[in-house]
């Protein structure tokens, strides 16, 4: 498996150094928003990061609670610090965005609350998975906060056409023709899939050195017994 993150990380880097070239001296500046809307590059593969790690928590919650999976907790123990990571990254970047666009760091806007309870979740997730001396009780409550937020990503998803929001709707959808340009989402693409490769790199980096110090763990605790 870690031969395979390699190349996954690779390929992660070099699909993203592809596309931040282009979306920072190659794309177009957008006509009304300036050079403001290269912070898209990051924001926007940082929210789709958010919403996707947090999801992954959800199944790895099914898993744990159904199935006792045990390497679906050990998986929820990496994606919850990354997840929390990309959505906090996703509320800096719109009040980078939003100040110059909106003429406000913050406002309580549907779309950035929701992205906001997102990251409570994550808080939430990780602070439990952590809280008791017992890991299985840790575990089993985490578990359950994963599946209940799950709520909030459809919230999330369709906030701009539930409610008038100041947040513009999706460029992108699958059932629809892109709004903007080839120029701008090439280079969008490349870089949403080069920073998913590369958390999944991650990911799964981190989870296979858990799984080594556990077993680790409990080759010294049977020499110990011996």
């Amino acid at each position: 498996m870690r031969p395979c993150l390699g190349y996954l990380a690779g390929l992660g880097l070099t699909l993203l150094a592809v596309g931040l070239c282009n979306a920072l001296f190659f794309s177009p500046a957008d006509w009304q928003q300036g050079e403001n809307v290269r912070i898209m590059y990051i924001h926007v593969p940082m929210a789709w990061l958010g919403s996707a790690c947090y999801a992954a928590l959800a199944v790895c919650g099914i898993l744990s609670l159904v199935w006792r999976h045990p390497i679906a907790d050990l998986a929820a123990i990496e994606i919850g610090p990354i997840g929390a990571c990309a959505t906090a990254l996703c509320l800096l970047t719109g009040s980078f965005w939003g100040k110059p666009s909106w003429g406000a760091w913050w406002v309580w806007d549907a779309r950035l609350t929701s992205m906001l309870v997102l990251f409570f979740l994550y808080l939430g997730h990780i602070t439990l998975i952590r809280a008791f001396d017992d890991p299985v009780r840790g575990q089993k409550a985490a578990a359950i906060l994963a599946i209940i937020g799950i709520i909030d990503l459809p919230i999330i998803k369709f906030s701009v056409q539930w409610w008038n929001t100041l947040h513009q709707p999706a460029s992108l959808t699958l059932t629809k023709a892109p709004t903007m340009a080839m120029t701008i989402l090439v280079p969008l693409l490349l870089c949403a899939l080069g920073f998913t490769l590369c958390t999944a790199a991650l990911i799964g980096g981190r989870l296979c050195a858990r799984i080594n110090e556990r077993r680790f763990n409990r080759l010294l605790t049977q020499e110990e017994t011996l």
